[in-house]
């Protein structure tokens, strides 16, 4: 990927800034229709908000209550399509909605037949009320005190960084460059039109200057860092909201249901899902100051979750239950004076500078594909490029696999497993298991290293596996294992080793409650 920018003499069709779902979603569009694409992601993909989300592929129920049905329309369908195009990753995932007051069952159960009917033939299943007797039966922990039953919906359940390096590595099948790790620290300009950027590799510290026929802004949380190297004096377009989760051990909720709390007491739904053999608590909408790629959750965010929790779960989970919690930023966009960032728009919102520059963002990972979809036909457009026809809508993303066994541990790399499980075969030690209280195996690290482009041992920790996010400690307990396999097969040295296990370390300290 390195060689084909240091290489390039002339122009990319389109470079694209940021490595998120949006970015990859672009990169990938834009690969597929044939034009000359480069990614560029100062850090890695995925690294930011794309990889903290509440793990949901979902139509978005509160933007029905809000009344904003195109939005919930364009979503139920994204939904239908990401679980054909990438089933591996996308699977359909049960939720109840509780109730505790008479009237909530038939309120939420219109809601919910609403919802149904949007979805259309791309439905996962249609929604209906559910006994006292078979509410408890399906959640056996849910504390019963003037429980009236339940209403039970389906949406999609997914691993968001795992299907980013998918879609890396679908758009790098399609002939797109994608590198992370290289920062663009400047817009190259003439007569004031954007024509490229300028960039860092953030491990070599290497400058490059690099020509395109448009720049796309992708960067998420970031977006305003770019329109302001575009333009000093443009106005914020991001308010950045934070949410967090809390990961807990699956005894707090048996069984495959998730739960679903309408209304908390700060406006927001609360989840309790089963993901990779733990449960995700969440999540907050706290407005903070500015964007960050480490944001922390704090005290009062990680009470008012367990508070939520406890109040419908009868281990009344604490402190000492939570294996990680892990924080994300959501770029949501101004809409004149709204205080409320519950209230901002989760619409995904398309500009273009008098430069020429491309800004998308907003927008959720559910209608990443149809947010690419947008840019890629106006960016088209602003290159002076024919935009030709999308073809992502059908197109499998790589690790298709119609059938996984979801009770294999490992069955999130689809159709990639055949060949991990080739290198145990060639190296039995390579099977061993990492850690007792997580899934993994050594095989799965060298896999990171050899084919999804992970540079150090967050990469592999954080987003290629995820046990940073399912058991902080336990990720911390493995680090220098990881180092030591990642070494082995890049020819990385010991003082790499030692410099990255440090650097995990710190990092992972602000997932552990302790």
């Amino acid at each position: 990927m390195l060689d084909a920018v240091k290489t390039e003499t002339g122009y990319w069709d389109f470079i694209i800034v940021g490595g998120g779902a949006t970015g990859l979603g672009i990169a990938v569009d834009a690969a597929t229709r044939g034009f000359k694409t480069l990614l560029l992601e100062m850090d890695d993909f995925s690294k930011g908000t794309s990889s903290r989300s509440t793990k949901l592929v979902h139509g978005g129920i509160r933007y029905l209550q809000q009344g904003n049905v195109s939005l919930v329309l364009e979503a139920l369908r994204e939904r239908g399509l990401m679980i054909q195009n990438a089933p591996h990753l996308v699977q359909n995932q049960s939720f109840i909605v509780p109730n505790y007051d008479w009237w909530e069952g038939p309120f939420y159960g219109v809601g919910l037949k609403v919802y149904d009917m949007l979805a259309g033939k791309l439905g996962l299943g249609p929604s209906k009320y559910l006994s006292l007797k078979k509410t408890r039966e399906l959640l056996p922990t849910i504390k019963t005190e003037g429980l009236k039953g339940g209403v039970i919906y389906y949406d999609g359940q997914f691993d968001d960084s795992r299907l980013a390096i998918n879609l890396a590595q679908t758009s790098a099948e399609n002939n797109g460059v994608l590198l992370n790790y290289m920062k663009v620290t400047d817009l190259i300009k003439s007569n004031d039109m954007v024509q490229g950027v300028k960039t860092r590799d953030m491990l070599s510290g290497e400058e490059f200057e690099i020509n395109g026929r448009v720049v796309i802004n992708a960067t998420g949380v970031f977006t305003d860092i770019l329109l302001k190297l575009d333009d000093p004096n443009a106005k914020p377009i991001v308010a950045p909201s934070q949410g967090i989760h809390l990961i807990i051990d699956k005894k707090f909720l048996p069984g495959d249901t998730a739960i679903m709390v309408p209304q908390t007491d700060d406006g927001r739904v609360l989840f309790a899902v089963p993901w990779h053999d733990k449960i995700v608590l969440g999540t907050t909408d706290t407005p903070v100051e500015g964007p960050s790629l480490e944001p922390v959750a704090m005290d009062e965010e990680i009470e008012f979750v367990l508070g939520h929790a406890a109040k419908y779960l009868d281990g009344n989970p604490t402190r000492k239950d939570v294996r990680s919690v892990f924080a994300g930023l959501r770029p949501l966009v101004k809409m004149g004076d709204s205080k409320h960032t519950a209230s901002l728009s989760r619409d995904h919102t398309l500009l273009v500078n008098p430069s020429g520059l491309v800004t998308i963002t907003g927008g959720k990972w559910t209608t990443y594909r149809k947010m690419a979809q947008d840019v890629v036909d106006q960016a088209s457009i602003i290159a002076g490029l024919s935009p030709g026809k999308c073809v992502t809508e059908n197109l499998r993303i790589h690790g298709w696999l119609k059938n996984t066994d979801k009770s294999d541990s490992q069955y999130y790399y689809g159709s990639d497993l055949v060949s991990i499980r080739k290198m145990v075969k060639q190296q039995p030690e390579l099977g061993e298991k990492l850690h007792d209280r997580l899934s993994y195996i050594k095989a799965e690290v060298v896999w990171a290293v050899r084919n999804e482009m992970a540079m150090t041992v967050e990469d592999v920790l954080s987003r290629r596996m995820r046990a940073l996010l399912l058991d902080a400690k336990a990720s911390l307990e493995i680090a220098p294992v990881v180092a030591r396999l990642m070494a082995e097969e890049a020819g990385y040295d010991k003082a790499w080793q030692i410099q990255q296990v440090e650097a995990y370390r710190k990092l992972a300290g602000n997932y552990i409650l302790d």
